[in-house]
């Protein structure tokens, strides 16, 4: 491939990505995916997936280029599907059309259509181009590609700490650690996760809502758990009338963790995400089931011997013990500084 078309290439998969960003939250279970037709070097038709159920961002695009799609570039951030679903296949849409060239951000994890899609368009006589922007086209739907594999949710753990690593004081009391832009931040990890998860003491000092309040009338309400054996967990605000019911639960062991996390899956339960405190994350973390951590640091030191650490459990013996992180990631939102990394110690079926 040129150095020219190569480029050419990632600038319109950077659109397709933006578009399909549109969707952030809405789709699950499907994945959320953007499309860009060109022709003679002009954007003539885009569009995304808005909901599961609906057409796919495959047929908003062609439907918006019109005539216009024959002869075409079709760039989409995931492999066409090439099944009937809800939705018939986009790899008949894309051969009526007439386009000339698929350019396909990563390819679909889904056994049903892993590489069919791009075969089938193949076959039809059209180029096509794998791996364009390929790890960012595949991050912005990792939950759905880790439930795809493993069918369990993908579970991130979220923490609000001072820089000396601290939740609360000894008392209890930790609203708020963090500042105005994190907590807005927070409400967009709420949009994007199907279930959210928080301790019963958590549950009963803080009497969270455990829903998306930014923007209000979120169309997706995640389903709440609260990690506790003693129901109803006190404190807990009321569960909506439409609401389904909290579900209450308190895994400790792997095969526990799995047990739970197999349930939600099935349940459709792409993306979970804990919120504290911190027995609740150390039993997750030392379960082997947390696939990615954000930690919110405040520029702030609490001290004290008794006040709530991040990250509670038993001691451990010696630093061999720590959990290694990976793909780390470092920004400032607002006056907090949020870390980001992944777990390398995940439990998985290959």
């Amino acid at each position: 491939m040129s150095t020219d078309r190569a480029a050419t290439d990632r600038r319109w998969m950077r659109r397709a990505l933006t578009l399909a960003r549109r969707a952030w939250g809405r789709t699950s279970p499907n994945p959320m995916v953007g499309a860009v037709v060109v022709r003679d070097d002009g954007l003539v038709g885009e569009g995304f997936h808005h909901a599961a159920g609906t057409p796919h961002a495959e047929v908003h695009a062609l439907a918006a280029a019109g005539a216009q799609a024959a002869g075409s570039t079709l760039y989409v951030t995931l492999e066409p599907c090439s099944t009937h679903g809800r939705t018939p296949p986009c790899t008949e849409a894309i051969r009526r059309a007439g386009v000339r060239r698929v350019v396909v951000g990563c390819i679909d994890a889904n056994p049903q259509h892993a590489g069919r899609g791009c075969a089938d368009l193949a076959a039809a006589g059209i180029e096509v181009t794998c791996g364009i922007l390929e790890e960012a086209c595949h991050d912005l739907n990792e939950s759905f590609f880790w439930w795809i594999r493993e069918r369990r949710p993908f579970v991130l753990l979220k923490m609000a700490m001072t820089l000396d690593g601290r939740i609360a004081s000894a008392g209890g009391e930790s609203q708020w650690i963090t500042g105005a832009a994190a907590r807005r931040r927070v409400q967009r990890l709420r949009q994007g996760s199907d279930a959210i998860m928080v301790g019963g003491a958590t549950a009963r000092a803080d009497h969270p809502s455990l829903t998306v309040r930014q923007p209000r009338c979120w169309p997706r309400q995640p389903r709440r758990c609260v990690w506790t054996s003693r129901p109803p967990p006190d404190g807990l605000a009321p569960d909506a009338d439409d609401a389904a019911p909290t579900i209450l639960a308190k895994p400790v062991t792997p095969a526990e963790w799995l047990d739970f996390l197999g349930r939600l899956g099935r349940e459709d339960i792409t993306a979970l995400l804990l919120e504290g405190g911190g027995e609740l994350a150390a039993a997750a973390l030392r379960a082997g089931v947390v696939n990615k951590v954000a930690f919110f640091v405040a520029p702030k030191i609490l001290g004290g011997r008794g006040s709530r650490p991040v990250v509670g459990g038993p001691d451990p013996d010696c630093l061999a013990e720590a959990m290694a992180l990976e793909r780390l990631h470092a920004e400032r939102v607002g006056d907090d500084l949020l870390i980001t990394g992944y777990c390398t110690h995940v439990h998985r079926t290959d």
